[in-house]
């Protein structure tokens, strides 16, 4: 035999107006009449008053009025709101009581505002499994800093709340694993991660791209343990493309590489929050850089791809249009490009070429993988000449072999250089494949980009990975 469940609120509408069938419903069910907000409705029934919301949440109650059947092995039907021709159905007899035939419901109190997350951290705080800790409102942002969880700016304390409240931007499991974080090989989770993210202040829908970043540095082709323990000024960079960058509101436009972006500048410092806090990578210890760069709080931006002549940094890596993605990269800092003449692209191509000469020292080849972010009136120069992406890297790569008589040491008057051997010989300034090329930026300034990467780049030191993101 069934047994039924009504879930009411007295600030229903819909729920009052029902109220005249209910001595019918008790007298033919074996049913439950639960309210979310008041002991006393409906008046003359026995109420079981769900004051916790605790049985709503369990439940999954989205609407009120909701009817629910069930049987020996569980839910065997539901239904939202009043519909009287359905409701008759589930109930098995036919109503005495004159009622309309439709009205739609009513939110049910565990979808009030901020709710959800409340019930989450108070019901299913249990599927949590970092250590708890109690912090006074007033010092809570010092109690972060206290605690060592901080990269040197104010961070958002994560309570029960704040992280069930972020996971909720996943589909993942809190629990599943995702790997070992250097230096000190921390065991990183989903639930270690959304936590890292509150930090940094993500919003919820912000964390698949956190977590598609953190798998990336953990592939060995990275290299980030090597990337912590060098002296070089590198860290993580990531590039995020396909449509949740645009659907979680990135900026690929003016001042992408710069500040005044909350998905830019969150994800990309909850990344090296993960590295600080998971794998105790911190500065003066195992992070070993000299100098370091801005950087290194965080680097994240997207590529401007609705915008471009050309193919995104993903469909080069082989992924779909539609699919969204990740490219962490060992990164620098920022070096300008200043060509506001050039109209035609070989002339352009020589000033990028110039720039890109210098990168980590004009004697220095294959050393430096390297991406050139292409501003918009830049990118116009080749769009207007019909060349592709492949075009400009082919003719880049063509003005960057260098002579070895200008590598070598003592050429120019410099000490440092490539062995004597290199001198009759030419080098490419890059490896094959360390060149990559973006779009983003404003729409207006001819000013593009380079970023320069760890001098320990290619297959014996970090290579960009590329990680699809998961929701």
């Amino acid at each position: 035999m069934s047994k039924f469940q009504l879930y009411v609120k007295e600030s229903c509408e819909t729920c009052k107006l029902i109220e005249p069938l209910l001595a019918e419903l008790f007298d033919q069910l074996d049913i439950e009449l639960v309210s979310q907000d008041n002991p006393q409705f409906p008046p003359g029934f026995p109420v079981i008053y769900d004051e916790s919301l605790e049985l709503s949440y369990r439940a999954e109650i989205e609407i009120v009025p909701t009817l629910i059947e069930k049987d020996a092995q569980g839910e065997v039907n539901r239904i939202y709101g009043w519909d009287k021709e359905q409701w008759q159905k589930i109930a098995g007899f036919q109503f005495a009581a004159e009622l309309p035939l439709f009205r739609p419901g009513c939110g049910s109190r565990t979808l009030d505002p901020g709710m959800p997350e409340k019930l989450a951290a108070r019901f299913d705080a249990a599927n949590l499994k970092s250590r708890r800790l109690e912090f006074d409102a007033d010092d809570d942002i010092e109690a972060c800093f206290d605690q060592d969880w901080s990269d040197g700016l104010p961070v958002v304390p994560p309570t029960q709340v704040r992280v069930m409240r972020m996971l909720a931007g996943t589909h993942r499991d809190p629990q599943e694993y995702i790997g070992d974080v250097p230096p000190d090989y921390g065991r990183c989770t989903i639930e270690k991660i959304a936590l890292n993210a509150v930090l940094a202040g993500c919003r919820p829908e912000y964390l698949p791209v956190v977590i598609a970043s953190v798998e990336a540095v953990l592939e060995d082709e990275f290299c980030m343990h090597g990337l912590l323990a060098t002296t070089y000024f590198s860290g993580p960079m990531i590039v995020v493309n396909g449509p949740l960058s645009r659907a979680i509101g990135m900026n690929a436009k003016g001042n992408a590489l710069g500040q005044g972006n909350r998905a830019n500048a969150t994800i990309g410092r909850a990344l090296q929050l993960v590295i600080r806090n998971i794998g105790g990578g911190k500065p003066q210890q195992v992070d070993r850089s000299a100098l370091g760069n801005p950087g290194k709080y965080t680097f994240c931006f997207a590529e401007d791809e609705l915008g471009s002549c050309w193919e995104s940094l993903a469909v080069e890596k082989g992924f779909a249009a539609e699919d969204s993605t990740v490219t962490l990269f060992a990164a620098d800092g920022v070096q300008g490009i200043v060509d506001q003449k050039s109209r035609d692209p070989d002339s352009l191509c020589r000033s990028f070429a110039a720039a890109l000469r210098v990168v980590a020292h004009p004697k220095f080849v294959m050393s430096s993988d390297v991406f050139l972010v292409v501003s918009p009136e830049h990118e116009r120069v080749y769009r207007e000449a019909g060349w592709s992406k492949q075009d400009l890297k082919d003719r880049l790569t063509e003005l960057l072999m260098i002579p070895g008589s200008e590598l070598v040491a003592g050429a120019a008057g410099i000490t440092e250089g490539l062995p004597q051997s290199f001198a009759e010989k030419v080098m490419p300034k890059f490896r094959e494949g360390g060149l990559s090329i973006v779009r983003a930026g404003g729409s207006a300034g001819m000013f593009s980009a380079i970023i320069a990467g760890w001098v320990a780049s290619g297959p014996m030191g970090s290579i960009p990975v590329t990680k699809r993101i998961i929701v």
